[in-house]
């Protein structure tokens, strides 16, 4: 039995990252020589193994074969005979099936460490066509990587577009999606996760309310780069420069998708766009599972980035509406990402990446200062209190007066 560190932990190794997990591959053994080691077996589509001590997986080496359509449609032989540079060959870029021996000797039979040094995300084989799922997975490590220098080989993004034009991409659980697009979202450009599927054509099969923003005219007055698809891509990367969360980033991708269905006459206006952005982003969510906390936040910006923006205009009604359509007075977090998501949108246009939001300030103003009044402080005292609808509008009504009370405060 020999064991060799592989994949992501000798990748960053080499690059002088960070080596958050490792992975191993195990070759010449069987599942009952495992067992009888006490590795615990978790795989269940193919044998993985967690180290009794460690934690850290071990997979038998193993084949692949493509039997069938979708996500699950492999013939997986695992074996003792098996070699390491089968197993490597299996994998999806050259950089991932670089392997480790016990004593640190590089083992790379498919030119990793040159696409490494040449900064390539490069497919190790024709068989990379078999999965579509790679498709996202080579735009995820273009967003991670891309500040490294990092660019999809031309090679690999035509044989991407090669899978996207002829229908592979159908193939794709909603599942898969999801789960590689909003681990894109976390990495450090996400903007080049969106931009690298729609250079390969990906993005209109995964995507296609999103993939329609581009060549869609703005008003240059208010948006410098005029095209909606290049603004969602540079709101999307001050979304992650000013390390907002994945919810967040997920809220300034589809912020704007009703803008893709305004009728041609009206272009460059957009009327009305907020709620169809609604609309299509419901759609969307249920269309790939999306978790709750990531659709009701995108519908929020997508409803309501417009009045924000406008906060310095609003009169003190208006902004406590806004407040509480945020639910702010229970959900304090979704005020604060619709903040950030706002934030981002502002300032995701050409040259004006770094001007001053002074709305969210404003907000945040008017939202404290209405979170000071509660029924304690409004009812009065003993049996002769307000209660029931009494109680509720005076309650609104105090809120009413701290958020014009801060509005002065903030404009003087």
């Amino acid at each position: 039995m020999q064991i060799y560190l592989v994949g992501g932990a000798v990748r960053d190794r080499l690059l002088g990252l960070p080596v958050r997990e490792r992975d191993w591959v195990v070759v010449g053994s069987t599942p009952d020589q495992m067992d009888a080691l006490g590795y615990r077996r978790v795989g269940r589509d193919f044998p993985v193994y967690l180290h009794p001590e460690t934690q850290e997986e071990y997979a038998l080496a193993r084949t692949e074969r493509k039997t069938r359509p979708g996500y699950r449609g492999f013939e997986l032989h695992a074996a003792p005979s098996v070699t390491l540079e089968e197993d490597l060959q299996r994998r999806d870029l050259t950089i991932n099936a670089i392997a480790q021996t016990a004593d640190g000797e590089l083992i790379d039979p498919v030119g990793g460490c040159r696409h490494l040094e040449a900064r390539l995300l490069h497919h190790v084989s024709d068989a990379f066509r078999e999965d579509p799922v790679r498709i996202l997975r080579v735009a995820r490590f273009a967003a991670r990587f891309h500040a490294l220098g990092f660019r999809v080989a031309p090679a690999t993004l035509g044989l991407m577009r090669e899978m996207a034009e002829g229908g592979e991409l159908t193939a794709l659980v909603p599942e898969r999606v999801w789960q590689e697009t909003v681990s894109a979202l976390g990495e450090p450009r996400p903007d080049v996760y969106v931009q690298v599927l729609r250079d390969c054509g990906a993005l209109r099969v995964v995507f296609p309310e999103i993939d329609v923003l581009f060549g869609v005219p703005q008003p240059a007055q208010w948006h410098p780069e005029v095209d909606t698809g290049v603004h969602v891509l540079l709101a999307l990367r001050q979304a992650a420069e000013l390390a907002f969360s994945t919810e967040v980033r997920f809220a300034v991708l589809v912020h704007d998708l009703g803008k893709g269905t305004t009728p041609k006459a009206e272009l460059p206006r957009h009327v009305g766009h907020e709620q169809r952005s609604v609309d299509l982003g419901l759609t969307m969510c249920q269309r790939l599972a999306v978790p709750n906390r990531f659709r009701d936040l995108a519908v929020a910006v997508a409803r309501s980035h417009g009045l924000c923006h406008r906060a310095l205009e609003l009169r003190p009604d208006t902004l406590l509406r806004l407040i509480e359509s945020l639910d702010g007075f229970r959900r304090g977090q979704r005020v604060t990402e619709f903040l950030d998501a706002c934030e981002a949108d502002a300032r995701g246009r050409t040259g004006l990446e770094s001007r001053p939001y002074p709305q969210r300030e404003l907000v945040l103003a008017a939202w404290q200062a209405a979170l000071t009044v509660n029924a304690r402080t409004v009812a009065g005292p003993g049996d002769a209190g307000l209660s029931g609808e009494a109680l509720g509008g005076a309650i609104r009504e105090a809120r009413l007066a701290a958020v014009a009370a801060a509005r002065e405060r903030f404009s003087s």
